[in-house]
């Protein structure tokens, strides 16, 4: 038996086995935990029976998860130990700088005394830098290798989209499945692309991540702990009256839509009072203008935080949809789809494998020295048996899914087609 034939008779067999009908009532409501489990369990990959991982993928991201170690490892060896060694050699002298700048508190800043105190809290904030540094980038590798685990799923997902010749489920546009130059090279540079893209985007979210957790800390852990006002505090308290003008605004015209400019009706909603609608909107544009800056400087912090954590997945374009072939990554892997589509089908690998396979000659008689009457005598062939019908109806359910595979159409050759290079195939379509 050919090597890995076994795979491939089972997806045909999954392929071409019935399905059974789903049932017509409605899904049932999912509670928040199993929607939550659901969730989680989409960014493991587990195997499943009649489908096989390209090798390709599979050694680009074990490179990107070895790349993505190494430069973990050094980012820590490159600045815990500095920090350390900072921590230990700090003076007063430099406290005592620290403290006329004002970036320390001290009890009184215009004649330093002892400075034990102020030399504690300096060696603390630097030990919460190490802490802040330590965690962030902890977190930072466990999101990247989460991502690249995504990257497994959804490359499944594509390539049974494909497989199906369904392009409109992964590409934004039709595309044609035939290898081209360009997909070549994008193929042979897929698993350095990856390795890449999931080191730049670990030291982005590095970036990010310290930035967001030593401004936690020094403005909200810190003074607390030590018991005095952190200048966000201050902000906050100086600035209620904004707040709760916005909180009162938004309230305000939640219940106005849902009492006064809303009328319910039997099957549906209608829109009412419209005079007073138009009025409301007059008078809180100016509200609106502050609603719709605060809300832009949160669309930039979720879009950021979006694509720095996204930033080393491939299969997905940080780019609009329009647009998406303008993202080097996406465009790669595109290409990259159509190469392992086009020639390693496993409904074509499978009908090869089938056409590959010796037909079983009938055994000769052990025993040569039989009565002529015997020899002589006209033996009646045996009836094909069921397995072999099954057989012989599975490859002409191979071969018919072959030609109708729309994937599969650019990449037949000519010579199918042509009724003189292989009799009278008149039902065969030129592709």
């Amino acid at each position: 038996e050919i090597p890995g034939s076994g795979y491939y008779r089972k997806y045909l067999k999954a392929v071409l086995s019935k399905r059974g009908r789903k049932g017509s009532s409605g899904k049932a409501e999912e509670s928040l935990q199993s929607r939550i489990r659901s969730y989680l369990r989409s960014y493991v990959y587990a195997p499943e029976e009649g489908f096989r991982i390209p090798l390709k993928l599979v050694v680009s991201v074990a490179m990107a998860v070895i790349a993505v170690y190494q430069v973990a490892l050094l980012l820590l060896v490159a600045f815990v130990p500095t920090l350390q060694i900072v921590r230990a050699g700090m003076t007063k002298d430099v406290v005592v700088l620290l403290v006329q700048f004002g970036l320390v508190p001290s009890d009184n800043p215009a004649a330093p005394g002892d400075m034990e105190k102020e030399l504690r809290t300096v060696r603390h904030y630097l030990w919460s830098l190490e802490v802040c540094y330590i965690c962030s980038l902890a977190l930072c590798c466990l999101l990247t290798c989460a991502m690249l685990l995504r990257t497994l799923v959804t490359h499944r997902s594509n390539l049974r989209a494909l497989y199906r010749g369904e392009a409109l489920e992964v590409f934004s546009e039709a595309r044609s499945l035939r290898p081209s130059r360009q997909a070549v090279v994008c193929w042979i540079g897929f698993a350095s692309f990856q390795a890449a893209f999931a080191c730049l985007g670990l030291l982005i979210q590095q970036v990010i991540f310290f930035l967001c957790s030593v401004a936690f800390a020094f403005l909200v852990v810190i003074p607390l702990q030590a018991g005095f006002s952190s200048p966000l505090f201050g902000i906050i308290r100086n600035m209620w009256p904004f707040w709760l003008a916005l909180v009162v605004a938004v309230l305000a015209q939640h219940v106005l839509a849902h009492f006064q400019f809303l009328e319910q009706h039997s099957l549906r909603k209608e829109l009412t009072n419209r005079r007073a609608l138009y009025i409301v909107t007059f008078l809180l544009f100016p509200t609106n203008v502050l609603l719709g800056v605060l809300a832009g400087v949160w669309r930039v912090v979720i879009s950021g935080l979006y694509n720095a954590v996204h930033f080393c997945r491939l299969d997905i374009s940080l780019l609009h949809r329009g647009v998406e072939t303008f993202d080097p990554g996406y465009h790669s892997y595109c290409h990259y789809l159509k190469v392992e589509v086009s020639q390693g089908h496993p409904l074509m690998k499978a009908f090869c494998f089938l056409l590959l396979q010796r037909p079983e000659l009938p055994a000769r008689p052990q025993d040569t020295r039989l009565e002529e009457g015997l020899q002589l005598m006209h033996h009646k062939q045996p009836a094909p048996g069921k397995a072999r019908i099954r057989r012989i109806r599975a490859r002409w359910w191979v071969a018919y899914t072959l030609l109708r595979n729309p994937s599969l159409s650019a990449s037949r050759k000519t010579a199918l087609a042509d009724p003189a290079a292989n009799g009278a195939q008149l039902g065969v379509p030129k592709p």
